[in-house]
């Protein structure tokens, strides 16, 4: 059971040998093993498993394989960590369905359903939870020249009719991810980023996807590598304004600003006696 009551970590393996940072597919079963009990050593509550790259100007592979690529490691990592949570990232329904069947038990879509009309019914009738993603376009084509007449309130829009779709296909557990970085040019991304809160009134946990993306690549003229100051400030200011859950590669890290921003508030609310969120 996680109820994201307070903020927590999802740890990101990429099982592709293009990711815009750190593919992990050809990694032998020991190392990929090993990288996977740091993250839960390091405080992961979930471990996000993706076999496609959606990296901007990627390219699609199909459905199968995309499975021959996730299914066994999220096989092993099943049969190694049992009460660990897998989730899949995924736009197939059908990787989403295989998926559950070898262990993972949430579905984790950048489309949102709209790649895939089959996904949010697959979803339902697993009965597990689905973070659904808002994305303008493709991988492919995402950032030329993404345009929104109000960033925040377009993606508030979208969300309350996603919502309502998922809840009427009968999916129960929904997490939103406003989708930093697909489809959104930096001035998009950071006015979400300083917006994030208006999100919680749809009253769905919110993820934040922030790290060591191009948004703080391009401010910084940095490359990814060095990336990881970047990544604890946004992560800070994403659970600040309302994230719950962030989904990141470096999660001790992101455990730690868990931890200090926590400590902050407790110090804050026992100083004053009120909420100053």
């Amino acid at each position: 059971m996680l109820t994201l009551e307070k903020p927590a970590v999802m740890g990101i393996i990429n099982a592709t040998p293009d990711s815009f940072y750190e593919g992990h597919l050809n990694d032998t079963k020991e190392i990929l093993l090993s990288r996977v009990a740091k993250m839960i050593v390091d405080g992961a509550s979930i471990i996000d498993i993706g076999g496609q790259s959606t990296r901007p100007g990627s390219v699609q592979i199909n459905k199968n394989e995309e499975s021959d690529r996730v299914l066994p490691i999220i096989e092993l990592i099943h049969k190694t960590f049992p009460t660990t949570i897998i989730s899949i990232d995924t736009y197939y329904s059908k990787v989403a369905k295989e998926a559950i069947l070898a262990g993972a038990s949430m579905v984790n879509d950048i489309s949102a359903g709209k790649f895939d009309e089959e996904m949010i019914p697959i979803v339902a009738s697993a009965k597990v939870p689905y973070i659904c993603m808002h994305m303008q376009g493709t991988p492919e084509n995402m950032q030329k020249n993404p345009v929104y007449k109000d960033i925040t309130n377009d993606i508030l829009t979208f969300f309350i009719q996603k919502v309502e779709e998922c809840k009427k296909a009968g999916i129960l557990d929904i997490i939103i991810d406003p989708g930093f970085g697909f489809g959104k040019t930096i001035q998009h991304n950071f006015t979400l980023l300083k917006n994030l809160k208006m999100l919680s009134m749809i009253g769905y946990p919110i993820l934040a996807g922030l790290s060591r993306k191009s948004l703080i690549n391009k401010t910084l003229n940095i490359d990814q590598s060095k990336a990881l100051n970047g990544t604890t400030v946004l992560n800070t200011l994403a659970i600040q304004n309302g994230a719950s859950l962030l989904r990141v590669h470096d999660v001790k890290e992101a455990m730690e600003t868990i931890q200090l921003f926590d400590a902050y508030i407790n110090a804050v609310l026992n100083q004053d006696g009120i909420d100053a969120i």
